[in-house]
């Protein structure tokens, strides 16, 4: 479908904005530009505004944004009654040697925030919008922060195991090979070509609002697809450490799969369009733009709570079709599966009794009991978890290793050759990938889960050993400056 200005007030949340995108878009057509490379431009716009803040054609878009409207001189306005903390309020860090200042400045901005109750920093923190990701934050029971769940809204994992023996990889790695690059579509706007019957189309709330109506056929498009970046359909073999009811397998060795992707076009552009609503609503200052909050008690508020679960069940639905797609291909049905949200908003208790909306921006859930994915690096083994129920961590972990250079440096650092020698070395098949997503970019997971210990139980190890991403897509950071 073609972007008029009606669609894109929609993606974009304002209408002047609109029009001037849908002026680019005109010259864009005139230069030649297909209708495909323009939708992957919006998709890439929303989700990366930064990087073309600079842009010849979309800077002003870019800007529009990421910046909050300017509000008087630029100190607070949010309420006469209730400005910013003077001091944040205090949190738990785990791994504070791990996390970079930045980072730590970011949760510090987000607990002044006079809806703010509790918080928490993962050890795989690094910056993002807003806070951290690696981030927890609990708000009030009626505040909800848009950029808190994250662009990505519900970007989850999930892992199926097989009851087959881990030799199967070298056996038949071309087969698994084969069934990766047959049956997994990667990038911003690809589309499955033969989706699987779903009960997530039979859903109610795909009728509750205009803006979750007008997504409704992006979201059918792209069922089953994963994103770029640090994406991913990985084969590999499962070490179950220690047996658990919960868990349910017997201790050895199992041939498994584990995707790493979320809610695709349909999230981004609900988490656009409701940050931006409540930028203007929140009247933050411009350096706190992305820290505001939309009151669950407004209808914007409740459109946003519906949006989002739908995501949720949405991007769980997405994992689910690539799984059971591969599954029918392999001929054999998984006796096992794992997954977890680690981009949500969730009204909990907090361990004090009170209820809380509890944002988790890349931070995986970890009340007692509960089993999660805590994947590593390509060369590096992830873990299957059972939560402890810390109540300093908000019952939350990492969700991941945690970057540590950013996407531009990995460009600049990294060579082909380098990646080329680290995956041979530890016997890793890789399909699609780009420097951005090399090994050498993440932390060692293993230090990482040390400070973890009083948080998450590893139960099994993962280790990757064919793995699909996206096609190599040099955005932005990948030019030099």
């Amino acid at each position: 479908m073609k972007p008029d200005v009606n669609t894109l007030t929609v993606l974009l949340g304002d209408k002047n904005i609109a029009k001037q995108a849908y002026r680019i878009i005109k010259r864009l057509r005139k230069k030649g530009v297909t209708e495909e490379a323009i939708q992957q431009m919006l998709q890439e716009i929303q989700a990366h505004p930064h990087l073309y803040v600079n842009h010849e054609d979309w800077g002003r878009v870019a800007a529009f944004l990421l910046d909050a409207p300017e509000v008087g001189n630029g100190e607070c306005e949010q309420t006469e009654s209730e400005p910013l903390r003077a001091q944040p309020l205090p949190y738990s860090v785990f791994g504070a040697d791990y996390i970079d200042a930045e980072s730590i400045q970011q949760m510090n901005n987000a607990m002044r925030l006079p809806v703010a109750e509790a918080g928490a920093l993962m050890p795989d923190a690094h910056v993002g919008y807003g806070i951290p990701i690696g981030g927890v934050l609990a708000t009030r029971q009626n505040a909800v922060i848009p950029y808190a769940v994250g662009v990505d809204i519900a970007c989850r994992m999930c892992l199926s195991v097989w009851d087959i023996e881990a030799a199967y990889i070298e056996k038949k790695k071309d087969t698994l090979k084969n069934l990766l690059g047959e049956h997994t579509f990667f990038g911003i706007d690809v589309s499955n070509p033969s989706p699987l019957p779903d009960d997530i189309w039979d859903k109610p709330e795909w009728r509750a609002t205009k803006v979750i109506r007008s997504l409704r056929k992006k979201a059918e498009r792209q069922i089953g697809t994963s994103g770029t970046g640090n994406h991913f359909v990985e084969w590999g073999v499962l070490e179950v450490m220690e047996e658990d009811k919960d868990l349910g397998l017997p201790k050895g060795q199992y041939l498994a799969l584990l995707s790493h992707s979320g809610s695709r076009g349909f999230g981004a552009a609900i988490a656009n369009y409701y940050s931006k609503l409540a930028r203007e609503r929140s009247h933050l200052p411009k350096e706190l733009a992305h820290l505001a909050w939309l009151s669950l008690d407004t209808e914007e508020g409740q459109e946003y709570w519906i949006a989002m679960h739908l995501a949720g069940d949405y991007a769980s639905a997405n994992h689910h079709q690539i799984h059971r797609r591969i599954a029918k291909a392999l001929g054999l049905q998984p006796v096992k599966m794992v997954e977890n949200h680690h981009n949500f908003a969730w009204k909990e208790q907090l361990p004090d009794g009170r209820t809380a909306i509890v944002h988790r921006k890349g931070a995986t859930p970890a009340h007692t009991g509960a089993l999660g994915v805590i994947p590593g690096s390509m060369t590096q083994a992830g873990y299957v978890v059972k939560g402890l129920g810390n109540a300093a961590s908000l019952n939350s972990a990492s969700h991941g290793a945690g970057r540590l250079m950013s996407r531009r440096a990995a460009f600049r650092q990294i060579s082909q050759e380098q990646v080329r020698r680290i995956l041979q070395e530890h016997g890793i098949e890789l399909i699609g990938g780009d420097l951005d997503e090399a090994p050498m970019v993440y932390k060692d997971l293993k230090e990482v889960m040390k400070v973890q210990t009083n948080i998450v139980k590893p139960l099994a190890a993962f280790y990757p050993k064919i793995v699909r991403m996206a096609e190599p897509d040099r955005r932005p950071w990948a030019r030099e400056d």
